[in-house]
């Protein structure tokens, strides 16, 4: 089958059944969500955190988004475009959406494809570093045809042009709110990045950084009766154990996220009676990042953790092999996940086409490793226990954030490198700090002042374009980007941003899953500059009382919350 054939009509229908009588907006009162990992921006563009996109989706929206099964629905655009429709053109080289009419943001104004237009250029803007720049891989122009009506088009066919503008990474933002934000100004927009005006279900009344959120029913949201809740408090910070049982057990709160918790931890907390935990399995995935350059201090702040400076030990191929060789993966899933996770190889586990089902990380290798590091010239030249070579020490700093799995991963992994003569230091971060997007701040994981670093994320949707499209040269988050940048390891291959390409001309879906398993293969299994660890399910837990919950893998797990309700 081919992709084109996809476009000619297979994406989701959004369908509304009538109501005999609207009920009123803010009949449920208050909604309380808990993130431990505590949202420091409400620009996703700004932020490649999780909890900073899912927390700003409350107000900003997409023109189309992924719901529950991973279909593509329209939501501010009338339909999805596609060939059938006319909307995505026969040559595949544009798109064309049309906004649904009557649409305002939350101050009443009404929303304009010139608002579409300038997102696009306010995250294209060379010197803004878009947190979802790769959303955007292939773009030549965004054109607002009238009022209503944008024109994306490619500068070569685009068989999957559902990137640009689609999905919870990829909002509309207001154009007047931003209108001085453009470049390196975006980070200095303290107003417009702490309170954006939106179109989605609810409003911000207070940000603080790092702690709460407080918001209010959107009085000009689009859907009468919606949302149901009239505020919502969210709380960031505090750890999984915490979130968990405010909601399982104390009641305290409706919705926690990201319950990155052992399973016998979760169930004897359900044992509270006052949930339940919700899992779904899509492409998150906890790996390790190697960083291909060098994040020492004594260097100038213009090159450290920059391109200009090479690793000094991770740069070697073999050096990387031999330390995902040390690592026990199905102790890990074991011990951190259970149920709810499965060892991996791969970068993109899921959707299934996309797998390539390598299994050769699985078995734990600790005399292959040793054997692949003495190949390689690193010995322990003077018996202290960590290998050398060149007066060059096989030290690494370790970080993540802080949380009690993570924690576990890393003194067993600790111990693992220790076996084959590799020197760790452990740093564990806050989490509202570690996944933040201030360029001031020492301890982001776009900054990468270490050598190795772990955590997981995903994409949006069921197509992993984007997504790997994210290790283009030129991509890493650098100085002059604002530290802003999807490459976090700062891989720069050529040959793999050749395929880049190639998949996004590429319609023939067999064929797009080759390419994906081999780009696949070029970061991980033949590299080594990103270690797999554990295909994780995303977990999270609602009160028994909260209804209209629909877990959502593809998207932001907050995608539906204007249908969330109290429950009788």
């Amino acid at each position: 089958m081919k992709l084109r054939t996809l476009l000619m009509g297979a994406v989701a229908a959004t369908a509304f059944a009538p109501m005999a009588m609207a009920e009123e907006r803010g009949r449920d009162g208050e909604v309380k969500i808990i993130y431990w990992q505590a949202p420091s921006i409400l620009n996703p563009y700004l932020s490649g955190g999780t909890k900073d996109i899912e927390s700003a989706s409350l107000v900003l929206e997409p023109l189309a988004r992924y719901n529950e099964t991973g279909a593509l629905v329209a939501w501010l655009a009338e339909d999805v475009p596609t060939v059938a429709n006319g909307g995505v053109s026969a040559d595949l080289t544009s798109i064309t959406w049309k906004l649904k009419q009557g649409l305002v943001w939350s101050d009443g104004s009404p929303v304009t494809s010139a608002d579409v237009a300038f997102t696009a250029e306010y995250c294209m803007h060379p010197e803004g570093g878009c947190a979802s720049a790769s959303f955007f891989d292939g773009v030549s122009s965004v054109e607002a045809v009238d009022d209503l009506t944008i024109k994306v088009t490619f500068d070569a066919p685009k068989p999957n042009p559902y990137g640009p503008l689609v999905g919870g990474q990829s909002p509309i933002i207001q154009a007047a709110q931003f209108a001085d934000c453009l470049g390196a100004k975006a980070p200095e927009c303290t107003e417009a990045n702490f309170n954006p005006i939106g179109t989605g279900p609810f409003t911000v009344t207070e940000f603080r950084p790092n702690d709460v959120i407080s918001y209010a029913a959107n009085e000009n949201y689009r859907e009468e009766g919606k949302p149901a809740f009239a505020s919502v408090t969210f709380k960031g910070g505090g750890d999984a154990v915490a979130a968990g049982r405010a909601v399982l057990e104390t009641g305290e709160f409706d919705y926690a996220w990201n319950l990155q918790l052992a399973p016998d931890v979760i169930a004897k907390m359900e044992e509270g009676g006052k949930g339940m935990a919700i899992a779904g399995f899509g492409p998150l995935v906890e790996r390790l990042e190697m960083n291909l350059t060098n994040p020492s201090p004594d260097l100038p702040p213009e090159t450290r953790a920059t391109v200009a400076e090479p690793h000094p030990f991770l740069s070697d191929e073999r050096v990387r092999r031999a330390l995902s060789m040390a690592i026990d993966r199905a102790l890990l899933t074991e011990v951190g996940y259970g149920k709810a996770g499965s060892p991996t190889c791969d970068l993109v586990p899921a959707p299934a086409i996309y797998a390539s089902g390598n299994e050769e990380c699985l078995t734990q290798d600790i005399d292959g490793a040793k054997a692949l590091l003495d190949e390689a010239g690193w010995t322990d030249s003077d018996g202290d226990g960590v290998r050398d070579k060149d007066g060059v020490k096989l030290a690494i700093l370790y970080q993540t954030s802080t949380n009690a799995v993570r924690q576990d991963f890393q003194a067993l992994i600790k111990d693992w490198w220790g076996q084959i003569g590799v020197e760790t230091e452990l740093r564990n971060l806050d989490a509202s700090v570690f996944f933040g997007g201030d360029p001031g701040s020492p301890d982001t994981f776009q900054k990468f002042y270490a050598d190795v670093e772990m955590y997981a994320n995903t994409f949006s949707g069921t197509d992993p374009q984007q997504y790997l499209a994210a290790y283009r040269c030129g991509g890493e988050p650098k100085p002059d980007s604002q530290w802003q940048g999807e490459n976090i390891n700062r891989f720069c291959d050529p040959a793999y941003d050749a395929l880049i390409d190639e998949l996004a001309q590429t319609g023939d879906i067999d064929k797009r899953a080759e390419l994906a398993k081999k780009m696949n293969a070029m970061l991980t299994s033949e590299s080594m500059t990103i270690v797999p660890l554990v295909n994780r399910a995303r977990v999270s837990a609602h009160a028994n009382s909260l209804g209209g919950v629909k877990l959502n893998v593809w998207d932001s797990e907050l995608w539906n919350i204007a249908d969330w309700h109290r429950a009788e």
